[in-house]
């Protein structure tokens, strides 16, 4: 609908210019929103107070939206109504009985509704959760996970054409303080006194790994050449977390085309020949030893590290060239989810990609607030040896794939977000991602119903659209059609919540429709087109779902 109202939008003011009623050297990108008030329709555009700041002749919004209304030709009769409102703004009244006839496209594409080609096949690389590969993933990334990958499923329903990448941050002093850590653990288990290195990792994890490698390998490393030693336990523990990783993420749902180690962007000096580049480029200057990045050029509020003052390489050093690669690669849009603790580390790295020559806006970061855990509305300590829960795989054991992935999406990702574990595993509608599954059930058993009774599941050119005319039905009926318009919005606003919002209300409408009404009564003709409806509902609840990455059940 959306689409059609802004085609009309264009041809009237084309139609205005062509007749030299409006003057203008650029035409405007025309918006649609959708009122909070329904009494202002139900779209509306700002489309002439856009203009009225292009046009050659001066003249106010509300003049140039009454010159619009008149070359506005509404050939498929659409429109009930056009109203004019406060200094300008254009709102749109749809016929009613047209609604209706919208549901002939989700009858069409089924499982495909909502799709575009929106994207053009543009390659968009995703980069998410990226937890250094030293201990097992918590809450936290595994927000960032379903950001990442809910929002990969919208933009390659939408057209993109997307991968989905992990960059594993496995070079440096994390690292190393892994090795030390398990190496510290592996000598005590062999009756040694030993200091435990500062910094290092205390998990039970890190013992788990000391007792393996002892098994394997017995005490053939108590003496051996210690960076030698502490490079075989590093290479041994981060492997196997990275493993675990891999594990839990897939239980997740969460598959990745590629995982990027951070390693290979040492090899062949690829970091420091690009600093080399850029310095020889002006970007790079020194100060003694130490080699700053001119990030300041761009709009940050100091010049960076990017070589310390002892020879290392900064993160920036790294991530710089880890942005040159996925470039380099052929990808047109970047798109990196952080967690919002690195809310300061964005100006830096839009300017290392326009130092690098790319455009400002191909870079786009989605920042991830932090989850509080809670128990019957109570924080839960974060701590394993009080025996509660911290890791991913721990929550979703407990609660389920199709609740911690639905629970994580209930609020804007840059919000912080309380995550109840006793409200995600109760069988209630106090429950949304039970209330939205329940939904989805409901319908299939009525359609189980409808065909015991005798009755065919309707195609469109089987009912009278024109039956389904109670307010509640034009409801339904304005929330569904409007879904390819959600997910086209949230793949351009980088949003995935969206799709959760929209699935509530959904919900909440269909049962308080059905509550209400019977979908089979003794009148055959409005049954079948009241069947036809729910089954509506039903293939954009799970299309839905589908792009969240939850189940749609056919029975609770």
């Amino acid at each position: 609908m959306k689409k059609r109202l802004v085609g009309l939008l264009n041809n009237a003011v084309n139609s205005c210019i062509d007749r030299g009623l409006i003057e203008t050297g650029t035409l405007p990108f025309i918006e649609l929103e959708t009122p909070k008030d329904i009494t202002h329709g139900d779209y509306a555009s700002n489309v002439a107070m856009v203009l009225a700041s292009r046009v050659k002749k001066k003249m106010p919004p509300r003049k140039i939206a009454e010159i619009m209304l008149g070359c506005v030709e509404d050939r498929d009769h659409i429109l009930e109504r056009i109203e004019i409102a406060g200094p300008g703004f254009i709102n749109f009244f749809i016929r009613e009985n047209y609604w209706a006839t919208l549901l002939k496209e989700i009858d069409e594409k089924k499982d495909h509704y909502g799709t575009s080609d929106q994207g053009r096949g543009r390659k968009i690389l995703v980069e998410f959760v990226s937890a250094n590969p030293t201990g097992p993933l918590h809450i936290g990334h595994g927000r960032g996970a379903v950001v990442g990958d809910v929002l990969a499923n919208i933009l390659g329903a939408s057209g993109y054409a997307v991968f989905r990448e992990y960059y594993i941050n496995d070079t440096g002093n994390q690292m190393n303080n892994l090795g030390r850590s398990v190496f510290s653990r592996y000598l005590a288990l062999l009756g040694e006194t030993v200091d435990f290195p500062e910094g290092g990792y205390q998990g039970d994890y890190i013992r788990d790994f000391a007792e393996r490698i002892m098994k394997k390998d017995g005490d053939i490393h108590r003496n051996g050449e210690q960076e030698e030693v502490v490079r075989y336990f590093t290479q041994y523990a981060a492997g196997a977390i990275l493993d675990e990783i891999k594990e839990d993420l897939r239980a997740f749902g969460v598959v990745f085309e590629n995982y990027f180690s951070e390693k290979d962007l040492y090899r062949d000096e690829c970091v420091e020949g690009l600093l080399a580049d850029l310095e020889s480029k002006g970007f790079i200057y020194h100060d003694g030893e130490t080699r700053w990045f001119k990030t300041t050029d761009f709009g940050d509020e100091k010049d960076r590290v990017v070589i310390r003052k002892n020879g290392e390489p900064t993160y920036f050093a790294a991530d710089i060239a880890y942005h040159q690669n996925k470039y380099a690669r052929g990808f047109d849009t970047l798109i990196d989810i952080w967690g919002a603790d690195h809310h300061g580390y964005i100006p830096r790295m839009l300017a290392c990609i326009q130092s690098l020559g790319y455009e400002k806006d191909s870079l786009k970061i989605v920042l991830v607030q932090l989850v509080n855990l809670l128990r019957d509305g109570k924080p839960v300590a974060m701590s394993t040896r009080a025996g509660e829960f911290v890791t991913l795989r721990e929550v979703v054991d407990e609660v389920g794939r199709d609740a911690a992935r639905y629970n994580f999406l209930m609020r804007r990702s840059d919000s912080h977000l309380d995550f109840d574990l006793e409200l995600a595993k109760k069988q209630s509608n106090e429950n949304p991602v039970y209330y939205v599954q329940y939904a989805h059930a409901r319908i299939c058993s009525i359609l189980r119903f409808a065909e015991e009774r005798g009755y065919t599941v309707p195609t469109y050119g089987q009912v009278d659209p024109n039956l389904l005319n109670l307010p509640e039905e034009i409801q339904l009926i304005k929330v569904i059609t409007r879904f390819p318009e959600l997910v086209e919005g949230a793949a351009l606003n980088l949003e995935p919540h969206r799709l959760t919002f929209y699935l509530n209300d959904l919900a909440a409408i269909f049962h308080s429709y059905y509550n209400k009404h019977k979908v089979i009564s003794d009148d055959e003709r409005l049954s079948l087109a009241r069947i036809f409806l729910v089954k509506s509902v039903r293939t954009v609840v799970k299309n839905t779902l589908g792009l969240l990455g939850v189940t749609a059940p056919e029975k609770m």
